[in-house]
């Protein structure tokens, strides 16, 4: 796929380098370590901390933010304990998140965690089947209406991103 060279962000580097996690992302000199030693790469192509930290550098901005692979990363901490450069993947993955979400790109899977959360002050809903379950067992009913998690995300503005669903 060509790249288009005015659509290149010469400043994208200088940016994930001054956000917490990417300060050392200028260090990567493209050894493999980081892709050889990833669980994650075994599983999806998609996600190549090499070639992730290559499109940084070329100022590959859109295509980085916009991608899924960013939110691939499971923070084992794998290609950072190995990396000769100490470049920290695990944290350059954390700090790509957080400038996409700066820049409205966030993943589906977080909208919709954020929603359930804002309904249910957890990831599912506890019904009265649940409920029945749980004092059979002898647990206390779990009476959730999400009100606590909701009051915190409409005052942090999370929920707005998540009512907004992101830019695609």
């Amino acid at each position: 796929m060509p790249v288009k060279l005015e659509k290149l962000d010469p400043e994208f580097k200088f940016r994930v380098a001054s956000t917490p996690g990417g300060e050392n992302v200028t260090r990567c000199f493209a050894c493999g370590t980081c892709t050889l030693s990833c669980p994650v790469r075994e599983i999806d192509e998609r996600f190549n901390p090499r070639r992730i930290i290559h499109m940084i550098l070329l100022g590959m901005k859109d295509e980085v933010l916009k991608s899924d692979f960013i939110w691939l990363c499971t923070a084992c901490y794998a290609c950072s304990e190995r990396c000769p450069q100490d470049v920290g993947i695990t944290d350059l993955m954390n700090a790509l998140k957080n400038i996409a979400v700066e820049e409205g790109y966030v993943h589906p899977s977080y909208i919709e965690q954020i929603k359930a959360l804002s309904q249910f002050d957890g990831l599912y809903e506890i019904g009265d089947y649940d409920n029945k379950k749980r004092e059979k067992i002898g647990l206390p009913r779990i009476d959730r209406k999400g009100a606590v998690l909701k009051s915190i995300m409409e005052r942090t503005g999370i929920l707005g991103l998540a009512q907004e669903g992101g830019q695609e």
